[in-house]
């Protein structure tokens, strides 16, 4: 029997999600496979993260990666990445939105992985993922790390939200704005930010996917929930005193959005070989499908 999706059950007061997207960031991929600092194996860890995400979703509306495709924006790192990535959106029936970092080069980027001209303009675009409308912004800087959102790019985004989506809006860019507990990171920070408010604020937006930290944090903006993936690479280790913060190879991490009429949730999915418990099976959730609402709580609810 073909295991069901996570859709068929629903034992709780909400319905299944409309849409489930897989926010991946910051892989920084580079020419030839070699390794991110001469430490980091970015690509065995992404191959890693590739088979998570056929694990966790049989059918994702999109998988997002939101920028630093690259370390150093070379042709053959985005030739790598898109051998890797495409593939699996093809096995999984889905699209890949592909979002500009700060460490990413815009002409090789559009050329590499849009087939489009190699040229220094935004990285730009617009989903129609069965009426959840996902726009991805391009907040990198040519020649810079941090990041902006000059008039055009504001100017556009703002024709675009005039007409609201029927499930929604989602943002995808590099940059988060937010603050970060990380003072080497304001240097870094998103600028025009009240700009950038005012041109999403009272619109159908109804979430941010962000990158560029290296570790998860959530937040608002505007109104609006701003989520932080971690990075597929290597990531922060925010368990040491905020100055002494550096790099780790652990805890890589993509994020699974659940979008729902009333809410949007984002559960960050470690990518990790560990022992993992067999209590929970397909098995058990069709002995609780069986079961009534009463029956549930008294088989699963009630203390022993």
């Amino acid at each position: 029997m073909t295991a069901p999706s996570e859709s068929e059950y629903v034992f709780g007061r909400h319905r299944p999600a409309s849409h489930v997207v897989v926010h991946v960031s910051d892989p920084h991929f580079l020419a030839g496979g070699a390794r991110l600092g001469g430490r980091y194996d970015v690509e065995s860890t992404f191959a890693r993260t590739l088979d998570a995400i056929r694990a966790v979703h049989p059918s994702p509306a999109a998988i997002v990666i939101t920028g630093d495709l690259t370390d150093l924006g070379e042709p053959d790192a985005y030739r790598r990445l898109r051998a890797a990535v495409e593939p699996v959106a093809a096995e999984l029936g889905t699209v890949v939105v592909w979002v500009a970092g700060n460490h990413d080069e815009r002409p090789a980027l559009r050329e590499g992985l849009l087939d489009l001209a190699p040229t220094q303009e935004p990285v730009t675009g617009v989903w129609d993922l069965d009426g959840l409308r996902l726009i991805a912004l391009d907040s990198s800087v040519p020649g810079w790390h941090h990041g902006d959102l000059d008039e055009a790019q504001l100017a556009w985004l703002a024709e675009v939200l005039r007409e609201p989506a029927p499930h929604g809006t989602l943002l995808a860019m590099h940059h988060p704005p937010l603050p970060s507990h990380l003072p080497l990171f304001d240097i870094l920070e998103l600028r025009h930010q009240d700009e950038f408010a005012d041109v999403i604020r009272g619109t159908d937006v109804r979430g941010i996917l962000a990158g560029h930290l290296h570790y998860s944090s959530h937040g608002t903006f505007a109104g609006v929930p701003v989520s932080v993936s971690s990075a597929t690479c290597y990531t922060m280790n925010v368990a040491l005193p905020a100055a002494d913060v550096n790099g780790m190879d652990a805890a890589q991490a993509f994020q699974l959005v659940h979008v729902h009429s009333d809410t949007i949730t984002h559960t960050v999915v470690p990518v990790v070989d560990a022992p993992t418990g067999t209590y929970f099976s397909e098995a058990w959730l069709e002995k609780m499908a069986r079961l009534g609402p009463d029956g549930r709580l008294e088989a699963f609810s009630r203390k022993r």
